[in-house]
């Protein structure tokens, strides 16, 4: 039963990353639109391209190497993440760029206000 959810949060989190282009994305996606003048479905595929060997490896590689990595909890939510990003990615491409603008600024709003006010 933990490997389905392991599988499923990785699904739910790529999806969201998939939709969103989450990680450094709260950064990189709005320089990218706002002084470069990208729009926002590129400013999110960009993000996801530049991301994947930097943080995805070294950073993983760094963690490991303190056996901060639980191996086959990562590999599991990496196959929900793997199919998560591509569904993510697809519910978005024929959506208008100001509703996913939108839809981004909301999901960046509901983000902060729960790190704020959370205990």
């Amino acid at each position: 039963m933990s490997q389905f959810l392991y599988i499923l949060l990785g699904l739910v989190a790529g999806i969201f990353g998939g939709m969103f282009g989450l990680g450094g994305g709260t950064i990189l996606i709005p320089a990218l639109v706002y002084l470069f003048g990208l729009t926002q479905h590129q400013a999110q595929g960009t993000t996801l391209a530049a991301m994947v060997p930097p943080i995805g490896l070294l950073a993983a590689m760094r963690y490991w190497q303190t056996g901060n990595v639980k191996i086959p909890v990562a590999a599991l939510v990496c196959v929900g993440f793997f199919f998560g990003g591509f569904i993510g990615a697809g519910f978005v491409q024929n959506m208008p760029d100001p509703l996913l603008k939108k839809l981004f600024g909301v999901f960046l709003l509901f983000v902060s206000l729960e790190m704020i006010f959370a205990k």
